[in-house]
């Protein structure tokens, strides 16, 4: 593992043999401010897998946070562990005593196998942790606004490819109907969009089908790409968009809320050759990022929804200089990331908390 040629400012390797914590904190950048992410607890099978993972996090950190406007840097944590067994008080605390050891470095957050409740948890060791319970001051569950940013992306989207910012009468396949997933069915729904969906999780099928009867279930992610939509939403783990996903693929466009859908760099392209609009997920997926960074200043919903809402302008930017360009949409979303990255970045290097 190459870490010195990533790109990432800063790695730390975090270690407290009394609780078995073993974590990685990848901080990519702080150009626009401190390294804002979430904390990913999964038992990953190596070190390097761990690494990489981080890696790959925090960039995508930097971007998105980069194009929703905040002034925050990316960063990302992983810890090394099975959620379900390995989660204990003593690690949650042992791994915020060395988020709190960075200074304001690296702000953590909630991300895959983690909780509100866990982050207060940890806030007991660090100022440096958002996302906690709203009980506790926090913003609460940020797929709320997770889901109504990939909504927005998705409106933007509709505009773009069949000239109204409206998914009513269009058919919507979502892939993974978890909490992200289930709140976009919601918005959908509402909208007077036809929803396909399926998971893993019977269970979160029975959730959404109960709130809404129209919906119709398909038995897997490999029957749904196949059937014939206007949209696929993946909304489930990373790597939805691999090569024989794309080849059978009937969607015209693919907006989710899943992090890192793209298997390996010439997916964008493989979707623009078969005329598919690609809504880049770090662009869409903002939602939560930005309800967690309001909890910083006194959480307001209602505030951060506003600024959430801007993520429709953004995609719909993105898209229009893709076209002009000529380049696939994941290109141009990475150039107006690493525009404001540039530009900002060159008047101050690290800028700690204010």
């Amino acid at each position: 593992m190459d870490v010195f040629g990533s790109g990432a400012e800063q790695v730390v390797f975090c270690s407290d043999p009394a609780s078995g914590l073993r974590a990685v904190i990848a901080v990519h950048s702080t150009a626009l401010g401190p390294a804002l992410g979430g904390t990913r607890f999964h038992p990953y099978a190596t070190e390097d897998e761990a690494v990489a993972d981080a890696l790959r996090l925090a960039r995508a950190m930097s971007y998105k946070n980069s194009l929703a406007g905040l002034d925050l840097g990316g960063g990302k944590a992983v810890v090394i562990g099975d959620p379900r067994t390995d989660k204990t008080e003593a690690r949650l605390r042992a791994y915020g005593r060395f988020v709190e050891a960075l200074g304001g470095r690296y702000l953590t957050a909630c991300d895959v196998g983690t909780t509100n409740a866990d982050l207060d948890v940890v806030a007991r060791e660090t100022r440096f942790a958002h996302g906690r319970s709203e009980v506790n001051g926090g913003c609460g569950d940020s797929s709320v606004l997770t889901a109504f940013g990939v909504f927005q992306g998705m409106r933007a989207a509709a505009q773009h490819r069949w000239g109204e910012p409206t998914l009513s009468g269009r058919t919507v396949a979502v892939a993974g109907v978890g909490k992200v997933g289930g709140w976009l069915v919601d918005r959908l729904v509402a909208d007077g969009a036809d929803v396909l969906v399926t998971d893993v999780d019977p269970a979160a099928v029975e959730r959404v089908l109960a709130r809404h009867p129209g919906v119709e279930a398909v038995a897997d992610t490999a029957a749904l790409v196949r059937r014939p939509a206007d949209v696929y939403a993946p909304c489930a783990l990373g790597g939805a968009l691999d090569d024989a996903t794309v080849a059978v693929l009937q969607a015209e466009v693919v907006c989710g809320g899943a992090n890192n859908q793209l298997a390996h760099a010439g997916i964008p392209d493989q979707l623009t050759a078969r005329g598919i609009l690609y809504a880049p997920d770090y662009l869409v997926n903002a939602g939560g990022v930005i309800q967690v960074e309001d909890e910083r200043h006194g959480f307001s919903f209602a505030r951060a929804e506003a600024k959430a809402a801007g993520i429709f302008d953004v995609a719909l930017r993105v898209f229009e200089a893709a076209a002009t360009e000529g380049v696939s949409p994941a290109v141009a979303a990475d150039r107006l990331a690493e525009e404001r990255i540039a530009s900002v970045g060159r008047l101050a290097t690290i800028r700690l908390p204010r």
